[in-house]
């Protein structure tokens, strides 16, 4: 076996390994969230994950894939439908030598990361074919053309945008369609009191959500040190040492930060530093120095933590804080590159200038800043546009009696914990029997 041969294989076991772990993460999202809502709605949480990513893989198969890296011009790929490959089709993959299926698979669990953010915003109280419809659409018109923009040889790639594995193409968009979608839908039912003051609606597993927060932790190996898509240089290890740095950092400023701010060292906001760290680094992990990475990762969690108290103090109910965690931390890493892009890094990947820290200038931080802005504008815009026919047509929320009843028994007709909360479960009296 030559060596190129070898090196082939090697690079696509990987790329292979790495899709797993992107695709794994639904499980992450899956327990993360179902723990972090309550017990008469977590069947019909952790259920959509598997129908979300389904319904990822065939329209992103089908369209997606196509529109984002797919030959066309600066804003969508106009070639490539149902991963039909014809000379030049995807020449903006050609960096990674491996087979196109494998490049696919791993680009779609980074669609499907993506909707499973948005569905943050839906969670409680939207209806089942919200799903259907949104999820369809967000993986064809929307997902596909700012992954185009900046990964697909689009404008912002041109421009020397630097997010290495999707700060701003994954995250922020599924953060503001969350976003959007929350607006939309309104709050839950008894978030809020009259005077406006917020209720805590606890989730009703903890240990879910601390087990999903390690699960994404883990497969976030897979999302940033897979984007290299080769084993070659051996830069796939670099790339998961300042991952892990940013996510320990950041762990460590969100529950410090939770002490100082509201007195208790609270379990989710600690998991939600991690993942805003994560978030945050994601776009910077391969053009900082690991100190920088340190402090991407504890200014992340520290600030989401401070941003979702605040928002939900604003009247916005956004279960899961979809929008801080992947939003506003996905805004703080993709910016950060601005800053702090080491030249001898930015000299590796071949991508953008040196930050600001390093004497670069503003040339980068402008870039940054324009994909940032860019990049919400269509979202938020084409979302709304998207769900507001939807509200208007076949409705977006469930009824009141169908959200106090449970998503789990009203849509599905069956509770994820029976025993807890169906009737026919419960002990009888020797009258009753």
């Amino acid at each position: 076996m030559g060596e190129k041969t070898l090196m082939f294989g090697l690079d696509a076991l990987w790329v292979m390994l790495a899709a797993v772990l992107v695709i794994g993460m639904q499980a992450g999202f899956a327990l993360l969230e179902a723990g972090s809502t309550r017990m008469k709605n977590s069947g019909h949480v952790a259920g959509k994950q598997i129908l979300s990513f389904a319904l990822a893989s065939l329209a992103f198969w089908a369209f997606g894939f196509a529109i984002t890296f797919g030959a066309g011009n600066g804003f969508i790929g106009t070639e490539g439908w149902f991963l039909q490959e014809g000379e030049g089709t995807f020449d903006s993959l050609s960096w990674a030598n491996v087979p196109l299926a494998l490049k696919f698979l791993f680009q779609l669990g980074f669609a499907g990361v993506s909707l499973a953010i948005a569905w943050g915003g839906f969670a409680e109280r939207a209806k089942l074919s919200v799903y259907f419809v949104f999820g369809t659409i967000f993986t064809i018109v929307i997902y596909p053309v700012i992954g185009h923009w900046v990964w697909g040889g689009g404008w912002l790639g041109q421009m020397g945008m630097q997010d290495f594995a999707g700060s701003t193409v994954v995250h922020l968009q599924g953060a503001i369609a969350a976003l959007v979608a929350t607006v939309l839908l309104g709050p839950r039912i008894g978030k809020f009191n009259k005077d406006k003051t917020p209720n805590v609606i606890p989730g009703h597993n903890q240990v879910y959500t601390v087990i999903g927060g390690l699960i994404l932790w883990i497969g976030w190996f897979g999302f940033n040190a897979g984007s290299t898509m080769a084993v070659g240089d051996g830069f796939f290890g670099y790339v998961a040492l300042t991952t892990n740095l940013a996510a320990a950092a950041g762990a460590i400023a969100a529950i410090l930060t939770a002490k100082v701010l509201v007195g208790k060292a609270d379990i989710p906001a600690m998991v939600n530093g991690v993942l805003a760290a994560l978030v945050a680094i994601t776009a910077a992990c391969a053009f900082v120095e690991p100190w920088a990475a340190v402090i991407i990762g504890a200014v992340a969690g520290s600030f989401t933590f401070w941003t979702s108290v605040y928002f939900e103090r604003k009247g916005i109910d956004d279960p899961i804080y979809a929008f801080s965690v992947h939003g506003i931390a996905g805004i703080i890493g993709t910016i950060s590159t601005g800053f702090f892009a080491s030249p001898r890094l930015v000299e590796i990947t071949g991508v953008g200038k040196a930050g600001l820290v390093y004497g670069g200038g503003f040339d980068q931080l402008i870039v940054q800043t324009v994909g940032v802005v860019g990049a919400a504008i269509y979202v938020a815009v084409v979302s709304f546009a998207i769900l507001y026919v939807m509200k208007k047509t076949i409705g977006l929320r469930v009824t009141a009696e169908q959200e106090i009843s449970g998503l789990d028994i009203s849509e599905h007709g069956a509770y994820g914990y029976p025993e807890q909360l169906d009737p026919a479960y419960q002990p009888k009296t020797a009258a009753q029997r």
